[in-house]
């Protein structure tokens, strides 16, 4: 047997007097029980690859999540404003007067937002340029030719990315609002990169869109300001808990605790410092509580796979002239989802994470060239 098996079950047997089977995971069975959510995950990025092969259907999926994205952003708009307290028939229980949408927690709801929010950015963004002269462009050109002939489809995406950040703004999400407005300036430059002057172009639109962000934020997001006032960067036991869970990965560095089975495992090592009040069943940062359940090494192959994801999205976008859309978009929701995840659990919530998986499979399938960019490039759908 590699894995030595938890000491906790010598000490449970000798206790009972029973010899009981003892297993490498503190629960038995619960890393098998967990594998669900991971394989959803799985297929809906497998599937994303193959659906997003095909540029029309790729552009479709992309706008089945950008509207699914404003329905429930109407939605969590309107409950808000009505009933606060409510997710569709059920109490929400926590997070009353912030916009959740159907998700019970803000932070993934703002990571879901953000993702939408950053998709229409790039839509908007395509419509415009369409509308705008070949060639390098000057700041003049906006004023002289976009803003006076905007087409109908273009205001549309406008509305729907106003919709989503309106939404994103409304959850109060600290974390999830900082690495949406990261991902959608970074989005909006990448976008626009071989349009502009190579010296000073990309870093004065870099610059005003991300002043523009700020501003936003300040005048929109009251309740995100607030709250950076109020607790700053750091939630109250947040860095005792990360702490913790340190103390578990150096005792199990190499298999862990078992796939789901944090919430187990933590009381053990949970500090003196932290609240009484509450049970920790996360981590609150993905990583961590990877390696302390799965064990360091395979937590580091799963962070080799998002590297090489990254890569080839990067590539995709930057060698892709027609449909760069969609390599873009999968790397913004990329970023929202890896970023928010590092002091949060967005993409180890299902109704988060097939959406995000299935839209970087889809850019993943878009990020190479194929015979459908042949076979299919008479028509160009409109997104």
């Amino acid at each position: 047997m590699i894995a030595k098996p938890h000491p906790l079950w010598a000490e449970a047997s000798g206790l009972l007097g029973d010899g009981l089977i003892s297993s490498v995971s503190i629960a038995k069975c619960e890393p098998f029980y967990s594998l669900g959510p991971t394989l959803a995950a799985i297929l809906a990025l497998t599937l994303g690859v193959v659906v997003g092969s095909d540029r029309s259907r790729a552009r479709q999926l992309l706008l089945v999540v950008g509207w699914s994205g404003v329905g429930y952003a109407c939605y969590g708009i309107i409950s808000n404003l009505v009933e606060p307290t409510m997710i569709l028939w059920r109490e929400k229980g926590t997070y009353d007067g912030s916009v959740t949408g159907t998700f019970i927690n803000r932070n993934t709801a703002a990571t879901y937002f953000g993702s939408c929010a950053a998709i229409w950015l790039l839509v908007l963004s395509e419509r415009i340029r369409e509308r705008l002269p070949a060639g390098p462009l000057q700041f003049r050109d906006f004023s002289q030719h976009s803003l006076s002939k905007l087409r109908r489809n273009a205001a549309f995406a406008f509305l729907a990315f106003f919709i989503c950040f309106m939404a994103l703004l409304m959850t109060a999400s600290r974390a999830g609002v900082m690495a949406s407005m990261f991902a959608l300036v970074a989005a909006f430059t990448l976008f626009f990169r071989r349009d502009l002057p190579k010296r000073s172009g990309l870093a004065l639109l870099a610059t005003g869109a991300a002043g523009v962000a700020l501003v936003l934020v300040q005048f929109l997001g009251g309740s995100v300001s607030q709250r950076f006032d109020l607790q700053s960067l750091a939630d109250e036991g947040r860095l005792d808990g990360y702490r913790s869970t340190l103390q578990m990965i150096a005792e199990h560095p190499w298999f862990g605790t078992g796939l789901g089975t944090f919430a187990w495992s933590f009381p053990t090592y949970r500090s003196a410092e932290i609240s009484l009040f509450g049970v920790w069943n996360r981590a609150h940062s993905t990583p961590l509580e990877l390696a302390a359940e799965l064990g360091i090494p395979l937590t580091a192959v799963i962070g080799l796979g998002w590297i090489l994801i990254l890569t080839l999205l990067i590539r995709g976008a930057r060698r892709r002239r027609r449909d760069a859309v969609v390599p873009l978009a999968a790397l913004s929701v990329s970023f929202i989802g890896l970023l928010h995840s590092i002091v949060d659990f967005s993409l180890q919530v299902s109704g988060y994470a097939i959406v995000a998986f299935a839209v970087v499979g889809a850019g993943l399938g878009q990020s190479f060239r194929t015979s459908t960019d042949q076979i299919g490039g008479k028509i160009k759908p409109s997104l």
